[in-house]
């Protein structure tokens, strides 16, 4: 009796409770994948940055100036040097086997001729394949080369008579670099707070597209519009808001771990971080319900939501930067709204800048909740007539 005189609202709500509570598929979706995720990044970023990326060195002149330069490059953060094959051959090999990530050659004969003045060639290779540690052994690997010329420069110019300091002519501009925003370099900081969201919202679109897919696979979606007396809103509402509410608790402890538990800088006010992250779990609901009114169908509109998903971690543009992306592809990156969540991290939290010059982004985030409202009437038609394809 209690339920029917229930209003119609939350009588779909309960409904949509109980499905949610009862069906294991949503507590790995809502729950356990979203949580190992946030997790896993966490305990592979925990460093910050990556460090003793394994190397190999081929000693070819056995002289003291490339055993110094061995010792020097054995001593850097970011290389372990962990075999000193004797071949370029052998090098390879282990690198092809991925015991290492690069290797350094010193040829032969470097030490008399880099004295001569003759400028010996230094090799290394990298193994691309592994972008990361293979970037910082190569900036490593190009430093030490460097500075290895320059500090024998010194020497044969202090040996035949110059006086005056040769910093100044073999490094004639000092470089100062300064990171701001993010002055240690920490990867987590950039990458964890880009893609713990990108898979928040990935999961978000699929469980939402799951849902609504599932009620026209069985025809329960009949009786779900029965019980909205019509309103094709009321339904959809009812059947996503236990579901929003979920997310919303996942949201915020998401942010909670990242900025309170992992120490991620917090330059800007909670308060809009917070609303970002709500307002974000209804931006990916409203992106989910745009696909399913343009795809309602359960398996086309689960491989649009995966895809579109997936590709959010490379075309939103924090995993590469969108001006050097062709324009037609970068353009891609502002239909999706963890975009729009990664720019308003970068102004509030790492930035502290004030909220107008975010207020755009946060626009946005209402226009995708507002964009399925147009495809609403196709909703309906496929809720009221539900026909399921295979």
């Amino acid at each position: 009796m209690a339920t029917r005189n229930m209003c119609p609202f939350l009588q779909i709500c309960k409904r949509s409770l109980l499905q949610t509570v009862r069906r294991p598929v949503y507590w790995i979706g809502i729950l356990f994948l979203p949580l190992f995720c946030f997790l896993l990044l966490s305990s592979l970023m925990e460093e910050g940055l990556p460090v003793k990326a394994p190397a190999a060195i081929v000693d070819r002149d056995g002289t003291a100036v490339s055993r110094e330069l061995t010792q020097q490059l054995s001593g850097m953060q970011m290389v372990d040097v962990v075999a000193m094959p004797e071949s370029f051959t052998e090098a390879r090999h282990l690198m092809q086997e991925g015991k290492i990530y690069g290797y350094f050659i010193i040829p032969e004969n470097f030490e008399s001729e880099l004295l001569a003045g003759r400028a010996p060639v230094i090799t290394f290779y990298t193994n691309m394949t592994f972008y990361v540690p293979a970037s910082l052994l190569y900036k490593t690997f190009k430093t030490t080369a460097m500075y290895t010329k320059a500090g024998v420069a010194s020497q044969v110019m202090n040996s035949v008579g110059f006086t005056s300091d040769p910093t100044a002519l073999l490094l004639p501009v000092s470089i100062s670099i300064r990171g701001i925003g993010n002055p240690g370099l920490n990867y987590a900081i950039y990458l964890c707070v880009s893609f713990l969201p990108c898979v928040l919202q990935l999961m978000i679109i699929l469980i939402t597209v799951f849902s609504l897919g599932q009620e026209i696979k069985y025809g329960s979606s009949v009786r779900l519009m029965r019980m909205a007396r019509g309103s094709v809103l009321r339904a959809v509402t009812g059947r996503l808001l236990p579901q929003t509410l979920i997310w919303w608790v996942i949201a915020i402890f998401m942010e909670s771990w990242m900025f309170r538990w992992q120490g991620y800088p917090m330059h800007g006010s909670w308060f809009w971080i917070t609303l970002s992250e709500l307002l974000f779990v209804l931006a990916s609901q409203g992106f989910a319900l745009l696909i399913f009114g343009a795809v309602p169908n359960l398996r086309l509109s689960l491989s649009v939501g995966a895809l579109l998903g997936i590709l959010s971690f490379s075309i939103a543009a924090f995993s590469f930067p969108m001006q050097s992306m062709y324009p037609a592809i970068g353009i891609f990156s502002y239909i999706l709204p963890t975009r729009y969540n990664f720019l308003i991290y970068i102004d509030q939290a790492l930035n502290g800048i004030d909220i107008y010059y975010s207020r755009w982004w946060f626009t946005a985030y209402i226009l995708f909740i507002l964009a399925p409202l147009p495809l609403m009437p196709r909703i309906k038609r496929e809720l009221m007539k539900p026909v399921y394809v295979p």
